[in-house]
């Protein structure tokens, strides 16, 4: 490591130059490998810091850290990068982004890599197998150029390593043959075609060849991925990549079978026989020694005050510096006297009126001061302390949004306290409200603020003295504790535990009268308070207080007041000692030699080792001695635990302990010998304090005794500490009165014991050894890790160039029955996105090698927006609430649950079919199951012969309605603003059918038989058209017509479907003529082979010869083409005796009658939708109003108003159409109120579809307009597929549509398990209407093609008159068989012929009675089987986990997912701003994982609309898959879960 404690940023630019020169040189071969070393190191040598031999070894983790990197070092990483968007709030500046072969890479992590790639051998392919870290893929040497891709290589990396025989790709196959679960075979190409990636979003123009390949190396070689797929695409190489991650074994193997059992749902770890167990004896509790009895040690610390005010009044007693570091003020032990006694006095004298006095003795109060001002407060405390009053300090709240300003309220509450008291100058600096008061701050009891300032205090009269009674139990102050669930509670410390607790210290610290000690920790709480401010003045000491403002400002100013006044001790944190090293450079003149005492308040913290060995390297030579640094351990609960002695020069330094991470990841003391990588090295915090007794116990359950090679929590019995949580007697018992016992659960004695919080052990010599504290504890599996460890780790995976030292949380947060540990740190403004992804990346390689312990997820923020604790530290519980509540707004992120969540449910072996129908069918009975079939009524014969000529083809029923009843109304169309725009009575429509197929026979001439294409807006001349077809004897096609404002998306579809259908000629208006001829259109498609257009908006008078009658009701009426949500274009034959019964069916259903008047108001194109629009009317000769969908855009009051003002019964509508209104009127139910809307006339609104029932969207709907009348029984569904139009109709009579709650656990095999509502893991699912006459289901496994019972899901079979004909054409599916439409079951029923639906559902037979007084059988619509996704052997509905998705975050639109290979990938809509982007990452991947027991492999954040809808409002999955794949998203966000 050539230039470790080299910061090659600082060197001067000569130096820089030279270095940048002989990288240059290597990087052309100019040089070799070891000429550059030397050269180098040469180059180095003068800016080196020296260590002073093996005692002080420099940054012991960093290097354990860089020696587990260089392990992974062979294997190349394969995270894939995320890919953003550059947008505004991405930080870095594009012209800031280094390309992917700049030498950009620190300067040495290239030299350690260097080393590495000399050193390392290559790594067997079957041991890197068994290996913690073999998730980290070995992946191929190049990547897609675009910068995104290849920053997946770490900087000059991609030198092809010398040793390595074997090509990249091969080494990487030959891998993954060992490594290759189940047998996965290559995934499909699907890229190939796929356009090139957007040229704003790559970074490289596409011609660029990537530097730093040999030159032997092909492109072609590059571009494989493992499997030997060629990738065009960024996309899928990194899907690609991703995949081969997940084809490591995971690190537990998955067990064999899979037993269907929620108990079982959860793999549970089991203890691994060879984890180490304690072994040691019982340990014996550890005696301070005696407190030693001086003759005048004062009776009570206000008595010591009172001496040195009266005797030594002259002596300084505090200097405070300004914010430069310059002195501000020295307070003299005389003024300190003599102002804490007017305070004392004003408090008790001078608050209120005369009669009534404010303060008594006993009551508490708050004391709220700036960090810069120490004299108000030490005026304050002891003034408070004179007054036997109860000061409880806390911090100047700055905002309501201070991070835990609450829980401070809290705290003050349960304290009561009811009176402030303050500086003028931090009054002032208070928020106020605009009247002038001062805020009430969330949660904070009222408060009244007293200024304490001299010139508003009362000089007492010459007879009043402070009485100050001899040190007994009452409490003298009360000090905060934050917790780690953040709740703030207060620990009283008694009057004579404080003194006590000075002279502790006084005889530890052996502190003498007048000697001076710096102070640069917070003085209202912890060492700062009990040794700046009280062992201080029982001292006479002369305190000079440090802030933590100056040390932002002049991080040397500390030891530069040790300089000037030669102090004697100082009091510090790591991070002083952190920031005097770095800015040491400017001081050549300080001395430290007076230093006896360097106290190092976090000392316990496993980074202070490399802090103190570093700064005893930097200053030794300022006269710093390696024995006077002393660190301590405390915890509010038990005040100082321990602490070093001040040491003796020549003694041996005190002791190291060099801990294996994996023992003490299960709490046991194992020194580490084999592995230096993940060992942990902590310093001693010297002896118990005197007068002080201390045990170690288990730190979960009863406090029983540890061995002597266990940790545990270190527990304390002295009269130098806390007395109890202030007011809350049940947590108090639990940490101040603990007794412990032994293995046999007997307790040892009587005294108790007060927790400390922190974890250690005791190490030779008596010496004590803290590795945590209790809070910062991680619960992971079973075994422990600790916060601070894992920021140590972080930290030493050179984190100079991306994130802040001091700025990193660690917690865990509980998803999928464990804790998982979450990273969140600050990242530099001036870091590359390469820079950061590679520090993340890297960081999950060491945490996972040292800790064995995998990231869940890595947040990095944007500099100065993590919640921050008044004194700079990161809050941690408010961090984890905004990364759990979505509010962390990260600028980079890494999700790697494949990797830590180890404890899914075993995935699900399939049954093989080869069980026999017969033990099938016995099985059932013996389980006395129904098969689940159902029917709707009987259509019944028609009585009236007349009737039978009338209905047998609808162009008679037409020509029969234009003679008998020739002025009836049979369509009123309405436009946006509820006026009729035309209408059509029975003649009307037959003359304008007439007129039409007149047109067609000559103008056209059309034979009969031909299809025509009708290409018409929703309206009455589409049913003219329609019916023009069937007088002429064509076959009509209707297509829904382009979008006039994007012909580009639209216009393919409808040349394919005239494509498809070979149609002879196309029906349209002049309007749509003009669209299919214009440039705009020729632009996506050819449009002079368009087939023949005519347009019928002015067609002469004609009547055709004949109308056409079919020789036989068999023949097509129509073909009806939809696009499935799969993405196929699929069109079904429908013949004149399926439309007759399906008219008829629907009459009956809906009891359609010619008085009858019904509302529609959806798409006429196909299905259901279109028989509604065209057909029904003609057939049962009710009157259809027609509201077409598209006007609801500019009025969306348009169909509810229709509803009211023609009192309407029946109405018909989409699911969009339902979105439209609640999105557009949810808000104005009153405004529908006051303009006189009143739905209480429908009885029933049916929504049609081709899909589950949109259970919300429904019941929202329902509640919605529940205030203009409409009945909550009013609303159903209707389902229907391809091969039958129409299934289920709710229609006007029969039982309403009933709901039931599913286990979706036994959903997803296959499996039905009703539960109660409310459930955990339930699903509702609504009837999708009831089943219609002449039409029966039945439910059939679609792997056996046998009939199942009723509590199992299955494909929906139907049998009915109207079922289609078949299949006119599938377009880009040709082979898909005729099976579909007559398929016989493989037993039960071998006779009757079936359609399959396609979808899943279930039967299951109701409480509810029908008409014929049979209980109801209710078939219930599950989801589209080509749209489940089989993942872990079990079934998922897409819509399931997208409504999970949704529900993660307010900002989430819409989503879609679908799988590519085996990963699941989930597409999110952003409605929020940008800046939520990565918030969705963690909270999409909980979801899932929480409620469908799913890893989501890839997340896409889009913009809003992205996601495509077909016309029915369906999304259509399979196109955004294949725009996903082609890269054609412009995706916000793309993450990759590892």
């Amino acid at each position: 490591m050539a230039d470790r404690g080299v910061d090659v940023s600082a060197l001067p630019k000569e130096v820089r130059d030279q270095l940048a020169e002989l990288d240059l040189e290597l990087s052309e071969g100019d040089i070799t490998q070891k000429g550059y070393e030397k050269k180098r190191t040469k180059l180095l040598a003068p800016y080196f810091i020296h260590s002073p031999g093996k005692t002080h070894q420099l940054y012991i983790h960093t290097e354990a850290v860089q020696a587990a990197l260089a392990k992974h070092k062979e294997e190349k990483m394969a995270l894939p990068m995320p890919t953003k968007r550059r947008s505004t709030y991405v930080q870095s500046p594009i012209q800031a982004r280094t390309p992917p072969d700049s030498s950009s890479g620190s300067e040495d992590e290239t030299s350690a890599r260097r080393q590495s790639a000399v050193v390392a051998p290559p790594p067997s392919a079957n041991s890197n197998l068994q290996s913690p870290d073999s998730w980290i893929n070995r992946s191929v040497q190049g990547s897609s150029t675009s910068s995104s891709a290849s920053s997946t290589l770490s900087h000059g990396e991609a030198k092809p390593q010398p040793q390595s025989q074997l090509p990249p790709t091969a080494a990487v196959t030959d891998m993954l043959a060992h490594s290759r679960i189940g047998n996965n075979a290559p995934p499909p190409d699907v890229t190939a075609g796929a356009p090139p990636s957007r040229g704003s979003r790559v970074d490289l123009p596409s011609n660029a060849v990537v530097r730093g390949m040999s030159r032997g190396q092909s492109r072609s070689s590059m571009m494989e991925t493992a499997d030997g797929v060629p990738v065009s695409s960024r996309v899928s190489t990194k899907i690609q990549q991703l995949l081969n991650t997940l084809k490591r074994p995971k690190r537990p193997p998955l067990s064999e079978f899979f037993t269907d059992d929620s108990e079982e749902i959860v793999e549970v770890p089991q203890p691994d026989p060879n984890t180490p167990k304690p072994e040691g004896r019982q340990i014996i509790p550890v005696k301070g020694e005696p407190l030693g009895v001086v003759s005048n040690w004062p009776p009570a610390l206000q008595a010591a005050l009172a001496r040195w005010g009266a005797t030594q009044g002259k002596s300084p007693a505090l200097t405070a510096l300004d914010i430069t570091g310059r002195v501000l003020y020295t307070l003299t032990y005389g003024k300190l006297w003599s102002r804490s006694v007017k305070l004392a006095y004003t408090l008790l004298n001078k608050l209120g009126t005369k009669n009534e006095q404010i303060l008594k003795p006993g009551d508490r109060v708050a004391l709220v001061y700036p960090n810069s001002d120490p004299g108000m407060f030490w005026v304050s405390f002891y003034g408070c302390l004179l007054a036997e009053v109860i000061p409880v300090p806390i911090e100047v709240p700055l905002s309501r949004k201070d991070a835990g300003i609450s829980q401070v309220g809290f705290l003050l509450g349960s304290c009561g306290v009811g009176l402030a008291l303050t500086s003028e100058i931090c009054l002032k600096g208070l928020p106020k409200t605009p009247t002038g008061e001062i805020l009430q701050f969330k949660g904070w009891p009222r408060l009244k603020w007293v200024v304490t300032d001299s010139k508003y205090l009362t000089k007492p009269s010459k007879d009043w003295q402070p009485h100050i009674p001899t040190a007994n139990t009452d409490p003298a102050y009360i000090e905060y504790k934050a917790s780690k669930d953040s709740t703030v509670v207060g620990v009283a410390v008694s009057k004579v535990a404080m003194l006590t607790h000075c002279q502790a210290l006084t005889q530890a610290c052996n502190y003498c009268e007048g000697e001076t000690l710096v102070n640069v920790l917070d003085f209202k709480k912890d060492m700062g308070l009990w040794h700046g401010v009280l062992t201080a003045v029982m001292n006479r000491i002369h305190t000079i207080s440090v802030p933590y403002a100056v040390m932002k400002a002049c991080p040397l100013s500390w030891v530069q007041r040790v300089h000037i006044h030669k102090a004697r001790i100082a009091l510090v944190k790591c991070r002083d000692l952190h920031w005097a090293m770095m800015a040491h450079r400017d001081q050549r003149d300080t001395s430290l030699a007076s230093l006896r005492m360097l106290i190092v308040a976090d000392g316990a913290n496993p980074w202070s080792v490399s802090s103190c060995d570093a700064f005893l390297n930097v200053f030794q030579s300022h006269g710093l001695k390696p024995e006077v640094i002393c660190p301590c351990a405390t915890s509010p609960e038990a005040m100082t635990v321990a602490i070093r002695r001040p040491g003796v020069l020549g003694t041996p330094l005190p002791a190291r302990a060099i801990l294996s991470m994996g023992g003490l990841s299960h709490g046991v003391i194992r020194v580490n010998t084999e592995d230096k990588n993940s060992a942990l090295t902590v310093q001693d915090v010297g002896h118990v304090m005197p007068g002080a007794l201390m045990c170690i116990v288990k730190p979960d359950g009863p406090p029983q005794l540890c061995k002597t090679d266990e940790i545990g929590e270190i527990i304390i019995n002295s009269r130098a500490g806390g007395t109890m949580y202030y007011n809350l007697p049940g947590v108090t018992k639990n940490t101040f009165e603990v007794i412990p016992v032994n293995a046999n659960g007997v307790p040892i004695g009587e005294i108790p014991f007060v927790r400390s919080g922190l974890l250690g052990f005791v190490g030779p010599g008596s010496l004590i050894f803290v590795v945590g504290k209790i809070e910062g504890l991680l619960m992971v599996s079973g075994r422990r890790h600790n916060a601070d460890d894992l920021v140590a780790t972080a930290l030493a995976v050179e984190p100079v160039k991306t994130v802040y030292r001091g700025r990193i949380a660690v917690f865990s947060v509980t998803v999928f029955y464990d804790e998982r540990v979450v990273i969140v740190a600050e990242q530099r403004p001036d870091a590359s996105e390469e820079d950061s992804f590679q520090w993340m990346s890297r960081v999950l390689q060491a945490i996972d090698s040292i800790h064995q312990v995998g990231l869940y997820c890595l947040a990095l923020v944007p500099a100065n927006t993590l919640p921050k604790t008044p004194l700079g530290g990161i809050h941690i519980s408010d961090t984890k609430q905004f990364f759990l509540d979505g509010n962390l707004h990260p600028c980079n992120i890494l999700m790697c649950p494949h990797t830590c969540v180890t404890n899914l449910p075993k995935p699900r072996q399939k049954q093989p079919v080869g069980v026999g129908p017969a033990s099938v069918m016995v099985g059932n009975l013996v389980a006395g199951k129904r098969i689940a079939q159902a029917a709707g009524r009987d259509l019944g014969m028609i009585e009236d012969q007349d009737l039978v000529r009338k209905h047998q083809y609808l162009t008679e029923a037409l020509h029969w309605r234009a003679q008998t009843d020739p002025d009836h109304v049979l369509y009123v169309l309405l436009n946006a603003k509820g006026v009729t725009v035309s209408t059509a009575s029975c003649v009307q429509l037959h003359k304008r059918a007439e007129k039409i197929a007149a047109a067609l026979t000559e103008k056209g001439s059309i034979n009969t038989g031909e299809n025509v294409v009708l290409l018409y807006p929703p309206g009455i001349d589409l049913i003219a058209a329609f019916y023009g077809c069937l007088y002429a004897g064509c076959v009509p096609v209707n297509v829904r017509p382009p979008h006039p404002q994007n012909l580009a998306a639209t216009l393919p579809t409808v040349r394919m479907i005239i494509d498809v259908s070979k149609a002879a000629c196309i029906l349209t208006t002049q309007n749509l003529m003009r669209t299919l001829r214009s440039k705009e259109a020729a632009a996506s498609v050819n449009i002079k082979t368009w087939p023949m257009i005519i347009d019928t908006d002015d067609l002469p008078r004609r009547r055709p010869p004949q109308i056409y009658k079919p020789p036989t009701a068999e023949m097509i009426a129509y073909l009806d083409f939809s696009v499935s949500t799969t993405g196929m274009l699929t069109g079904v034959k429908i013949s004149h005796a399926a439309v007759s019964a399906l008219c008829r069916s629907v009459k009956l259903q809906c009891e359609l009658y010619s008085s009858r008047q019904i509302a529609i108001c959806l798409d006429p194109y196909c299905g259901l939708g279109f028989v509604l629009w065209c057909l029904a009317s003609v057939y049962s000769g009710h009157q259809s109003i027609l509201i077409p969908p598209f006007e609801l855009e500019s009025c969306s009051s348009l169909w509810l108003s229709t509803l009211s003002q023609y009192r309407i019964r029946d109405t018909f509508c989409s699911y969009s159409v339902m979105e439209l209104c609640i999105k557009g009127l949810g808000t104005q139910t009153d405004l529908l109120k006051a303009r006189g809307v009143n739905l209480s006339c429908v009885r029933s609104c049916v929504v049609i579809a081709e899909e589950r029932p949109r259970l919300a969207l429904t019941h929202s709907f329902s509640k919605l307009f529940k205030d203009v009348g409409l009945s909550s029984r009013a609303v159903s569904t209707a389902f229907g597929s391809r091969v039958n139009l129409a299934i289920c109709l709710q229609g006007t009579t029969g039982p309403d549509p009933c709901t039931v709650y599913v286990d979706m656990k036994s959903l997803r095999h296959d499996r039905l398990r009703l539960v109660e509502r409310g459930a955990p893991q339930s699903l509702p699912l609504m009837e999708s209407g009831k089943i219609l006459p002449g039409v029966r289901v039945i439910i059939v496994n679609p792997e056996t093609r046998g009939p199942l019972g009723d509590s199992h899901l299955g494909e929906i079979w139907v049998n009915s008159p109207h079922n289609a004909s078949g299949y006119y054409t599938i377009y880009g599916e040709e082979s898909l068989q005729a099976d579909h439409f007559n398929t016989k079951l493989s037993f039960g029923d071998p006779q009757t012929l079936w359609a399959r639906t396609g979808y899943l559902g279930f039967v299951k037979r109701t409480e509810l009675l029908e008409a014929s007084g049979d209980r109801h059988d209710a078939l219930f619509v599950v989801g589209s089987l080509d749209e489940t996704l089989e993942l872990r052997g079990l079934r998922y509905h897409p819509t399931d986990i997208e409504t999970s998705v949704s529900r993660a975050h307010r900002s989430i639109a819409e989503s879609a997912v679908f799988t590519w290979t085996n990963l699941l990938v989930v597409v999110s809509e952003l409605c929020g701003s940008e800046q939520d982007a990565l918030d969705l990452v963690p909270l999409i991947t909980n979801v899932v994982l929480e409620e469908h027991h799913l890893i989501v492999g890839v997340v896409v954040i889009v913009d809003p609309g992205v996601i495509p809808i077909n016309s029915r409002g369906e999304k259509q999955r399979m196109h955004l898959r294949d725009s996903f794949l082609a890269d054609q998203l412009d995706p916000i966000y793309v993450a990759y879960n590892m």
